[in-house]
């Protein structure tokens, strides 16, 4: 499904109408908030979004997870696995699952560290053993796991739209019940309407540090002088082409469809027919690929991911706060 237009405007007639039900949704997602979930045994950083849609939240983890190998850590990744079928708890196997089967993000994870995918994130912690810190790619609105490290990730660009609550607007939760169980706060990508929630995070004593996703030069470099169609199902298609166009990256075309969308053999075909009509070079997101693969051999065979990295402007302070709140954990675990 795409999300409505008016979710990132200005409040509007629609989000009016709506928000009798907004009211009703933040009422319950508040309250599952305030759920106190089990203790995993080893300390449990959880990345999630303010927003329904993509913010970099998948990008900051494989971030974190980096950070966290480079200092001796042994992580692995625990993720609800949104699109796939497998209720788990399992271990993905990029060699064997497919994106219907596992998601697409844990299919980019497992490539890191071990992954695993549970709806039920007890079962899928137990599963976990053997790591000494559990990284979730989503669940930080799911109560049933304690987290010892919350970060949310926010798109500089859209920031939180609207400032209202699903379906009036684009808030999983109303702005402070989330705050409050937030422990750091990541501005991904030029901060302009991000800038009020960062404020709002600072004031409530939140660190908030800037990132930005990162094209790979080489991949980037490979692409030079030939024109691209370039195609995206994600939660915002539009940050995705503009990260090419400002690459230097002609675009000769741009396709969007909806968010973990699975493409048909009629669309495949049509990219397929259009690049090769045209002279184009087919371009989408790793996570695109990942759900092509297994699927549609063809538009997989034929289009090229571009690989992107967060990178945080000044990551020692973020790095020292993840690491101090994972020692404080353990000492609370040894007690």
């Amino acid at each position: 499904m795409r999300e409505p237009a008016f979710w990132w405007r200005e409040p509007s007639l629609a989000s009016a109408l709506l928000a009798p039900l907004a009211a009703v949704y933040g009422a319950v997602a508040q309250a599952r908030l305030a759920g106190r979930g089990r203790h995993a045994g080893v300390p449990v950083v959880c990345i999630g979004n303010l927003t329904v849609g993509g913010a970099g939240k998948t990008p900051t983890a494989l971030a974190v997870a980096r950070m966290l190998s480079a200092t001796g850590e042994r992580p692995a990744f625990l993720s609800r696995g949104y699109g796939g079928a497998l209720v788990g708890p399992v271990v993905v196997d990029p060699s064997r699952h497919r994106a219907r089967e596992v998601g697409d993000e844990p299919l980019l994870l497992a490539r890191e560290a071990r992954t695993v995918v549970a709806r039920d994130r007890v079962k899928g912690a137990r599963l976990a053993a053997g790591a000494s810190v559990i990284v979730m790619d989503d669940g930080f609105h799911n109560p049933s796991l304690a987290k010892d490290f919350s970060v949310l990730v926010v798109d500089g660009r859209r920031g939180i739209g609207n400032g209202r609550v699903v379906p009036a607007g684009p808030l999983r939760a109303p702005v402070d019940a989330q705050l409050t169980r937030a422990q750091a706060l990541v501005l991904v990508g030029a901060a302009s309407r991000g800038l009020a929630i960062a404020e709002r995070a600072r004031t409530r004593k939140i660190p908030v540090f800037q990132a930005q996703l990162r094209p790979d030069a080489d991949f980037i470099a490979r692409l030079a002088g030939r024109r691209v169609l370039a195609f995206a199902g994600i939660g915002d298609p539009e940050k995705f082409f503009a990260s090419l166009a400002e690459a230097g990256i002609a675009l000769a075309g741009t396709r969007s469809f909806p968010d973990h969308h699975r493409y048909t053999p009629e669309e495949a075909g049509a990219l397929c027919n259009e690049a090769e009509r045209d002279g184009l070079v087919l371009v989408t997101t790793e996570k695109d690929l990942a759900r092509l693969s297994g699927e549609d051999e063809q538009l997989a065979g034929r289009a090229k991911a571009l690989p992107v990295t967060l990178a945080f402007e000044d990551e020692a302070p973020f790095k020292s706060l993840l690491l101090e709140q994972m020692a404080a954990a353990r000492r609370r675990d040894a007690r």
